[in-house]
């Protein structure tokens, strides 16, 4: 390295800001913490604006994609790209008028994709030889319970096991921002 150059350990940079923040770390852990608690109360009311969210999202990108189409004209994808964007718009219709139906239906996708990646682990888990293969294994059996779970209650899962995965998901983030923000709180920024 060349003189007046200091090397700075990555797990440092912004380590300052982190420090100087720690607060709002730890504010914002606890109302994440706060809203997956509600999310966990209110799962079939999660789940519902869960899906229309998400229904709306795919009707803006429907519009966005079809406008794009359209200022692309002359490019030889056009008739593809507009067909894609009535596609988004014609799905994200049909969930927002329907989010309980589309809500079951993403639920038995969820516990098929679960299902079926928790087998494609533990396969590759017995099948390739690695360090530490056990947690893969771990890792699959637990998908493929949840699964069945999640397909043995079917369709009446379909009501809150997408509001219980975001309320999991906000607690988790939630959690770690906590311990961010307190480990942040006595970091050395050397």
């Amino acid at each position: 390295m060349s003189s007046g150059m200091t090397v700075t350990s990555l797990h440092l940079v912004g380590a300052d800001q982190l420090k100087k923040r720690w607060g709002w770390f730890l504010a914002m852990g606890i109302l994440l913490v706060l809203l997956g608690i509600v999310a966990f109360g209110f799962s079939i009311l999660t789940t519902i604006i869960s899906v229309i969210v998400f229904g709306w999202l795919m009707i803006i990108g429907g519009v966005l994609q079809a406008i794009h189409a359209f200022g692309c004209r002359q490019w030889g994808g056009f008739f593809i790209d507009l067909l894609a964007g009535i596609l988004y718009l014609v799905v994200g219709f049909l969930i927002v008028a329907n989010p309980g139906v589309s809500a079951v239906a993403l639920t038995l996708l969820i516990a098929m994709f679960l299902f079926l990646g928790g087998i494609f682990r533990i396969v590759v888990a017995l099948s390739v030889r690695f360090h530490n293969q056990l947690w893969l294994v771990l890792h699959g059996i637990i998908n493929v319970a949840l699964g069945i779970l999640i397909w043995q209650q079917w369709p009446l899962s379909g009501l809150w096991v997408i509001g219980l995965f975001v309320g999991i998901d906000m607690l988790f983030n939630g959690w770690s921002l906590i311990m961010l923000g307190l480990a942040a709180k006595n970091l050395r920024t050397e």
